[in-house]
């Protein structure tokens, strides 16, 4: 009656999700189940935040679940009651407002959505359909792994950037040489080759991270 609707409403606004008992015809109780947020989600989140990325959760609890999660997560775009298309299809809404989209699951229902995303990140100890249907895995099955990617995608970027920017200043630097004669045959071999040695030096950068 009225108390099993009240206690309901109050565990689904708690995040947990409600299994009801049924005894004959009547409802004879409830169970209240709630998914355990990874340790590290909120600080995870937090840092993505901090990094610019825009996060979102796509799930099929219910409305109530889903909002408890979020705030607990520190999740602010929560889209709930998903089914596999609907969230194929919130992807794709996702895309269109901020480009480029990741998207990270384990589960078969992920699936879809891991193969619309630009990049689809399965955690290592997911189903065996959303680890083959992604283009990333991460095999410690630790989210930490996100930021981490993100940090050396960037930084390996810049590192792009500067030794092309150098290798194409060194190259004119090296033509408007030879067309003034300034520079000999050996030193412009010299400052050719020793340009490439500093883009591979630059470039081993990446290994401190």
């Amino acid at each position: 009656g009225q108390f099993l609707t009240a206690a309901v409403q109050k565990l689904a606004k708690q995040g947990k999700t409600i299994v009801f008992m049924k005894k004959g015809e009547k409802i004879a109780g409830c169970f209240a189940l709630k998914d355990q947020i990874r340790p590290e989600a909120k600080a995870v989140i937090e840092e993505l935040n901090a990094l610019g990325v825009q996060t979102a959760m796509l799930t099929g609890d219910q409305p109530e679940t889903a909002a408890a999660i979020a705030r607990e997560a520190g999740l602010k775009i929560v889209v709930s009651e998903c089914l596999p298309d609907r969230k194929v299809e919130e992807a794709k809404k996702l895309k269109k407002t901020y480009g480029t989209i990741v998207m990270v699951g384990d589960g078969i229902n992920d699936a879809p959505t891991l193969a619309a995303a630009d990049v689809g990140i399965a955690m290592g100890e997911g189903t065996d359909v959303a680890l083959e249907t992604a283009d990333v895995v991460l095999m410690k099955n630790e989210l930490t792994g996100l930021t981490k990617m993100i940090r050396l995608s960037r930084k390996m970027n810049t590192i792009i950037k500067q030794n092309v920017i150098f290798s194409l200043a060194v190259i004119c630097l090296l033509i408007c040489s030879n067309f003034l004669q300034i520079l000999d045959l050996p030193l412009g071999v010299i400052g050719h080759e020793g340009s490439t040695l500093l883009v591979i030096l630059n470039g081993l950068r990446l290994l401190k991270s």
